[in-house]
């Protein structure tokens, strides 16, 4: 059985400009001089949280955990202008050349796991390996089975109808379009509102058994909003991505890097068909289904693979 490493603080905290209008915040934890490591975290919009750099061995590896456009601590929080998957790849290309990393290993779960994949297919060459968690491969069918009636809301019909309070309709089509127009609203009360009850309904559906204090993190406040407001965005524009099956359809290009997959059986926010998938299309990854995982990364089963993961891959080094 292998544990989550101890609490460990950062050694280096920083911003990165990588555009007029974002700039990034990142910190560094671990060995300065070790196997460098990127960890990308999930949402999109929800930043890093510490336990994270719990994943990582802080006597071998590197380790960089940066805030994506809009997220976390990097800024202007919660924007939407200039935040695509495009550009939010070449920010972490950018993040690379400015700390002089000329490969790492790459961390990422739920939206974390399609920006990894998005990053791998566009810079191989900057790739060392790749561990990924929760599959989400942004088709159609994912964001049909998260965002609208007949789906996830099939098992939580309770969180559902918490969901779709706020646009007075039964979760049809329209589920993503109303709910952009409440997260951009003028009032800031109607904003705030929707971005709690969209919270809500992830954080609701995450674990396998319930847990209230992750619900009121994720419900509460800024965190809230940057979530739901950058996650609505992406999905209405489909995660920006060319076609609705491009990342199994470019898989090949990044056969030749190593792929750890970790999936939880009762995944509700991204079903294990997806992993699946990815597997089959790229027969050389390693596919790991938790018998009694979710989603969350930290159920005991999840963390343990995803520590096994990142021991495996000091061999890279």
């Amino acid at each position: 059985m292998t544990q989550l490493y101890p609490p460990v603080e950062p050694y280096a905290t920083d911003t990165l400009s990588v555009s007029p209008l974002h700039t990034i915040f990142y910190k560094q934890s671990g060995k300065s001089d070790g196997l460098p490591a990127l960890f990308l975290h999930g949402g999109p919009g929800a930043g890093i949280l510490p336990d994270y750099r719990r994943f990582f061995d802080p006597n071998i590896y590197r380790l960089i955990l940066p805030d994506q456009r809009g997220a976390g601590r990097s800024t202007p929080a919660a924007e939407l202008k200039e935040n695509s998957t495009c550009e939010i790849v070449d920010d972490l290309e950018k993040l690379r050349s400015h700390l002089a990393i000329e490969k790492w290993v790459v961390m990422g779960g739920s939206w974390g796991s399609t920006l990894a994949l998005s990053y791998a297919i566009r810079y191989p060459e900057s790739i060392l390996g790749l561990i990924i968690r929760g599959v989400f491969l942004a088709r159609s069918e994912e964001m049909d089975w998260l965002y609208h009636a007949g789906g996830a809301s099939q098992i939580y019909p309770d969180a559902w109808e918490r969901f779709i309070s706020p646009l007075n309709h039964n979760g049809n089509r329209e589920t993503l379009v109303l709910y952009y127009k409440l997260l951009t609203s003028d009032k800031p009360s109607v904003r705030m509102e929707a971005a709690q009850c969209w919270a809500a309904w992830e954080a609701s559906i995450m674990t396998l058994l319930p847990n209230l204090e992750s619900v009121k993190e994720m419900t509460s406040g800024e965190s809230a909003l940057n979530i739901a407001r950058i996650e609505c965005h992406f999905a209405l524009n489909k995660f920006f991505m060319p076609t609705d099956n491009y990342l199994l359809e470019n898989a090949y290009l990044i056969n030749d890097i190593p792929l750890r997959i970790v999936q939880g059986r009762y995944d509700v926010i991204c079903p294990v068909s997806s992993a699946w998938d990815l597997h089959k299309a790229m027969s050389h990854s390693d596919l790991h289904i938790i018998p009694d995982g979710a989603h969350s990364p930290m159920d005991t089963g999840m963390a343990e693979a995803l520590v096994e993961g990142s021991e495996d891959f000091k061999n890279l080094y």
